[in-house]
C-alpha cells in the first residue's frame, strides 16, 4: 500500500469510526429547554470521541495494512476480476501473429 493509498484508506476509515463512535455515552437531559431540540445529548464530549477515533482508526488501519501485506485483501485481483466481468477478457492473444 502507497503512502497515498493508505491516507485515502485511513480517511474513510476514520470517517466511518467516527459516525460509529459519535453515539457512544450520550445522554438525553432531564427536561427539554425552548429551542434545543429533543435528542440532544447534554455533554457531547466531541473531542474525547475525536481522540478516540483516531485511536480506533490507526489500529484498524493496520489491520487492513496486515491484511493487504499478507495478500488476505487483494484488491488488483478484486479490479481485474470487474473488468473481466465487465468487458471480458481483454488480455492480448499473441497466437494469432
Amino acid at each position: 500500500m502507497s503512502l497515498l493509498s493508505g491516507f485515502f484508506t485511513y480517511l474513510i476509515i476514520w470517517w466511518t469510526v467516527l459516525f460509529t463512535v459519535l453515539p457512544w455515552g450520550n445522554r438525553q437531559p432531564e427536561t427539554h429547554e425552548a429551542g434545543l431540540a429533543p435528542g440532544a445529548p447534554v455533554n457531547a464530549n466531541i473531542k474525547k470521541k475525536l481522540i478516540a477515533t483516531t485511536f480506533v482508526s490507526f489500529i484498524v488501519l493496520g489491520l487492513v495494512w496486515f491484511l493487504i501485506t499478507i495478500e488476505i485483501i487483494d484488491f488488483r485481483e478484486v479490479a481485474r476480476e470487474m473488468d473481466a466481468k465487465i468487458y471480458g477478457d481483454r488480455s492480448p492473444d499473441f497466437s494469432r501473429e
